[in-house]
């Protein structure tokens, strides 16, 4: 019992000298940055309460910044503002990868610290990856769709092709109806981020009959299914299938009225929570280069990528969900 009891005093001490160690070395003019486009998303504000939280915690500064709309060349101009603003750190969900591979480097050429979460940019020098592993969440919603139609049916996807968590959602749902050859994909839709074009697809997808009906709608991102269930709505249509992604509460409601079938959850808060801790990490006691390519690195103090996890939201679970998201919202 006496050596159980010096255990537990000697943990204490321990949490308390990292409390006071944790409030000593920071500094009020650190600042943290979260760099996104679309940033009036819901999605996104849920992601930003991740980033305040983390840095009320450690008492520094927090910014969210991008454009309102899904605008890749400004999301790169915000990125560039956030690098000449000499930051602790940054996170990013990079829209285009391509465009702002080149950025994230340059950034960590300069001794900045970058995280990529929700999505990323693999083949920049990004220390690493914090979200969702967008080939399983892709293959999540695929059962779902797959068990709706009794394993067969024509598909449309919502999506923007070329960003990469959206093109791994679709890599996961292609993987699981490969073993189910009556589940075709047939039509890929790039919205380029405007919710009315996904509205405007699924209007017109109505028009097909006999073998080019289109039976369901696979919504890559967070605001097509809301438009797509609209659109069921308008026209009184109850025979289709639509797996959402994220947890707006319009797709909540409709999952509850049976318009939409089931969302894939994601952790946005969490990614940026952990992410902000990583990156202060790696700001006060920087294990080497931020130019070195960590992730071919077998020896890197760092993972390749944290993966926060996905759930599947259907009517069974949606109280469920809907009690833990109020409750962790009162917490804060």
């Amino acid at each position: 019992m006496r050596t159980l009891m010096k255990l537990i005093l000697a943990l204490v001490l321990s949490s308390i000298l990292l409390a006071l160690a944790g409030c000593g070395y920071h500094d009020d003019k650190e600042k943290y940055y979260l760099v996104s486009a679309n940033i009036q998303l819901p999605y996104w504000q849920a992601a930003a309460s991740g980033l305040r939280k983390a840095a009320h915690e450690m008492g520094v500064q927090s910014q969210l910044a991008g454009p309102d709309s899904y605008d890749p060349q400004a999301e790169v101009q915000e990125f560039r503002k956030a690098v000449a603003a000499k930051p602790a750190g940054i996170l990013v969900s990079p829209a285009d990868p391509k465009l702002m591979g080149p950025e994230i480097d340059q950034a960590l050429q300069a001794g900045i610290p970058v995280i990529t979460v929700d999505s990323d940019a693999p083949d920049s020098k990004r220390l690493f990856y914090v979200g969702t592993q967008n080939e399983s969440a892709g293959e999540l919603g695929a059962q779902i769709a797959i068990k709706k139609s009794n394993g067969k049916g024509n598909f449309m996807v919502l999506s923007m092709p070329g960003q990469a968590n959206l093109d791994a959602r679709l890599f996961g749902y292609r993987k699981a109806f490969a073993s189910h050859p009556e589940m075709k994909i047939v039509q890929v839709v790039d919205i380029h981020g405007q919710s009315s074009a996904a509205f405007d697809a699924a209007s017109a997808s109505l028009a097909k009959k006999g073998a080019e009906r289109i039976d369901g709608y696979l919504c890559l991102e967070a605001s097509s299914g809301k438009e797509v269930a609209q659109v069921m709505k308008n026209y009184k249509i109850t025979d289709r299938i639509i797996v959402a992604f994220d947890t707006d509460q319009e797709t909540l409601d409709a999952i509850r009225d049976g318009t939409i079938a089931a969302t894939i959850a994601q952790k946005p808060a969490t990614m940026t929570y952990v992410g902000t801790m990583m990156l202060d990490t790696l700001h006060h006691h920087p294990p080497g280069s931020f130019a070195s390519d960590w992730k071919n690195d077998p020896y890197s103090p760092v993972p390749a990528a944290v993966d926060t996890g996905a759930t599947l939201i259907d009517k069974s679970n949606l109280d469920d969900f809907i009690k833990a998201r109020d409750a962790a919202a009162s917490s804060k």
